[in-house]
């Protein structure tokens, strides 16, 4: 009996549904026997070409649905890819026995396949041998908690950064409630990530697992890292492996693009938005031969148009253009592994007072023009790829950024060169101990010329490691690192860090961690936003290196209920600075100054509870909740008092609720994310001229977005900020940007209101 809608689609008469024959005598017999000789013939062919095919499911060890992996037969190397729900069919023609499934940060099965008629089921393996620094993301929707990794990790997944149909790696962490990114003022468009209740500068960021976007490239680097190009985000708070280097005081995030080997032949994602902000995003990968791999990425955005919805005068974010464009390269030689890439960024942006109409004569302006280049390669090596794996490495990378900018009427240029070695050798000397141990180079110079004046230097830091892992059937590990750096500025100093993990039960899982951090703060180059302001930079003479301790628990509870499974998450993180370079703006309202905390207090507290749980089929849901307490001395020169202070601009707590339900049939996806924010405090205002409030109030900001699938492409509407709330005066007097009072760096909620967008996708799929 055929469905209606089969009928429909193979031209069949309604009368012939569920087998009628027409009774009308009009009807030629001979035109009856056709239609009856074409159904059979539909028939015949649906079954042989069932017959014809081997279908089945791809799981990880998880028993998650593997998203994009590879399957085809040995001998002729035809072949497909899993779906979104792990299942693949693939086509049974001429002689095959070999089936082979491919994806990258897992082994390789060969199948040798007998009975053709069942659907297989085919459970993939983590490939722990290889070297951490080389091991790639699988792609699977939403925020995945590594529930085998060591530190407590959050891989933010292609489909979570595809719910908030994010441009950049600065709007992808809208559904996570771990990270937090916010406008550092409201004239330059500069972001600032804020994790465990600290600044950006204290989160060591890393593309492809070495160490990038630092000095000059923090306040906009997130913006260099377009959305479409990301297959993956690896959030780990506290202090990480040694392996990475001695930064990382409150945690690090790792970015990890498209790779040529398992990427599609062609994607394309097309952005706009009704403040008229356009992007367009295309990638490419060549298959040069079965060993050798490349791709092409290219971005441009423009958002150009004028925007001044609270009438202050000042646009509510800058006019910006944008290209961007990559080339990757994957050579795989037997036990030899090569990774090479090239990048070049350039972007102009224009922010400060509306010149749209020409009412304003003398109009205050901020410009900056940048251009960034970078290259990277990694080699690698595998010894022995076995029950007991040996690996060598070698990683190095570097980049050039030039700065061109002016705020009004003080210009600031700056170029910063950074290059980065590290050698790495790794062992499994028994199935409970493994060894790893390395070298290390870091080379950063700054030439910076501010106003009138020039502050040029130049770090070089040697650095060497040795770590310990012991892992007891994965119910017991600990993990043991020590560095040794040598800094051309601050002399040697040793970095020590240990983590365990301890699974007392299969559903629960422990985790703790204490380590120490260092830092070298670039204050001008890390902070040169604090320019949109009429406020005095004061830096004192020969700032220290930045020192802290950091201690995190972690408890992650996985809950049978209803057939599936809840994961119920606490944690919390604390964080105290030995020696820290305080952002003063508390001891003068119309100062900044950069001074060491020698001696002074200054501490982080950070506790979070998170929830999820998938109510039924296609549905997901997670709640989460996060207090954080800062706290810092704030010294006065000129008057000798010190007040012990919460950091300003910073919210008390921070809840999440997101959820997401996809149609059975995958046809559509509709995504709904609530964020409620917690007031805080706002710097210390002039007592005889109080311009703004001591403290700001709480504000709830809602995201949607309705996605509709087709074969090889999508289409996505959704909104930002769906009730419009916006911070109604983030710049202080701005009717008189000259005046002593003036200050655009006073940003703590949105700076623009709703917004609407639209999108496409489409790709044209390896296999």
């Amino acid at each position: 009996m055929l469905r209606p809608d089969v009928a429909g689609k193979c031209n069949i008469p309604k009368s012939f549904i569920d087998g009628a024959v027409p009774s009308q005598p009009n009807i030629p017999k001979t035109m009856f026997n056709r239609y009856l000789f074409s159904l059979l013939l539909i028939f015949v062919t649906l079954q042989l070409s069932a017959a014809d095919k081997l279908k089945g499911y791809i799981y990880d060890h998880n028993n998650e649905p593997v998203i994009g992996a590879n399957i085809y037969w040995e001998e002729s190397r035809k072949g497909t890819t899993s779906n979104g729900e792990g299942f693949f069919e693939i086509d049974l023609t001429g002689k095959h026995e070999h089936l082979i499934v491919t994806y990258t940060g897992y082994i390789t099965q060969s199948l040798h396949v007998h009975d053709t008629d069942e659907e297989l089921k085919i459970i993939l393996e983590e490939d722990t041998q290889l070297l951490d620094e080389l091991v790639i993301s699988r792609r699977s929707p939403g925020t995945v908690t590594q529930r085998d990794a060591l530190l407590q990790t959050q891989r933010v997944t292609r489909g979570e950064i595809h719910r908030a149909a994010c441009c950049n790696l600065g709007e992808s962490f809208e559904t996570n409630p771990s990270v937090d990114v916010a406008y550092s003022d409201a004239a330059t468009g500069a972001k600032q990530i804020k994790l465990l209740g600290l600044a950006g500068t204290y989160v060591q960021m890393l593309t492809e697992n070495y160490p990038n976007f630092r000095g000059v490239a923090s306040s906009f680097g997130m913006d260099y890292i377009p959305g479409a190009w990301m297959e993956g985000i690896y959030i780990s708070k506290g202090t990480s492996s040694v392996k990475n280097g001695y930064e990382a005081l409150a945690g690090q995030i790792n970015v990890e693009y498209k790779k040529p080997q398992t990427m599609d032949k062609f994607s394309l994602n097309l952005f706009g938005s009704d403040a008229l902000r356009m992007e367009a995003n295309a990638d490419a990968s060549i298959h040069l031969n079965e060993g050798l791999t490349t791709a092409l990425f290219a971005h441009y955005s423009n958002d150009t148009q004028s925007h001044d919805r609270n009438e202050d005068g000042f646009l509510d974010y800058p006019k910006t253009r944008q290209l961007n464009l990559m080339n990757r390269w994957n050579h795989e030689a037997g036990k030899y592994v090569a990774q090479y890439g090239v990048r070049y960024v350039n972007e102009e942006r224009e922010g400060g007072q509306n010149v749209t109409h020409g009412t304003i004569d003398d109009p205050y302006t901020i410009s900056l023009a940048t251009n960034r280049g970078e290259f990277y390669t990694k080699q690698a090596y595998v010894f022995s790829a076995d029950e007991l794996a040996e690996s060598a490495a070698l990683i190095a990378s570097g980049s050039v950024h030039d700065q061109q900018s002016r705020y009004d009427r003080t210009p600031y240029d700056v170029t910063q060169q950074n290059l980065y070695l590290s050698l790495l050798y790794e062992k499994d000397f028994s199935h409970m101990h493994n060894l790893s141990t390395g070298l290390s180079l870091n080379h950063d110079g700054f030439e910076e010329h501010l106003d009138n004046n020039s502050f040029n230097r130049d770090e070089t830091v040697l650095g060497s490691y040795v770590q310990y892992a012991f892992n007891l059937q994965n119910k017991f590990i600990l993990q043991a690192g020590v560095r040794a750096d040598h800094s051309s500025h601050y002399g040697f100093f040793i970095t020590p860090r240990l983590h365990l993990k301890y699974n007392p039960a299969e559903w629960i899982h422990l985790r703790g961690s204490l380590g120490k951090g260092f830092r070298t703060a670039n204050v001008l180059a890390e902070n040169n936003y604090l320019l949109a302001s009429s406020r005095r930079i004061e830096i004192a003479d020969g700032l220290d290196q930045e020192e802290a301790w950091n201690a995190g628990v972690n408890a992650t509870l996985y809950i049978p209920a209803g057939g599936r499974e809840i994961t119920l998450t606490g944690e919390w993180y604390h964080t105290r600075f030995l020696n820290q370079v305080v952002v003063d703006v508390d001891s003068n309202p119309h100062a900044i100054r950069f001074y060491n905390l020698d001696e002074g207090r200054s501490y982080s507290n950070s506790a979070q509870v998170e929830l999820s749980y998938p109510f039924f089929t296609g549905f997901t849901f997670t709640a989460a909740y996060r207090y954080t307490r800062s706290m810092s001395d704030y010294r006065n020169e000129e008057t000798g008092e010190t007040r012990f202070l919460s950091k300003p601009l910073l919210n008390d707590y921070k809840g999440l609720v997101t959820a997401s339900y996809q149609t059975p049939l995958r046809k559509w996806q509709f995504d709904l994310t609530g964020q409620f924010n917690g007031g805080g405090r706002m710097p210390t205002p002039d007592s005889s001229n109080p311009l703004w409030d001591e403290r700001f109030d709480p504000f709830t900001v809602v995201n949607g977005q309705i996605t509709r699938y087709f074969r090889n492409f999508s289409l996505y509407l959704g909104a930002e900020n769906l009730f419009d709330f916006r911070q109604a005066n983030p710049i202080i007097d701005a009717a008189n940007p000259r005046s002593s009072d003036f200050d655009a760096t006073m940003v703590w909620g949105p700076v623009h209101g709703r917004k609407i967008y639209a999108g496409l996708r489409y790709n044209i799929p390896r296999y």
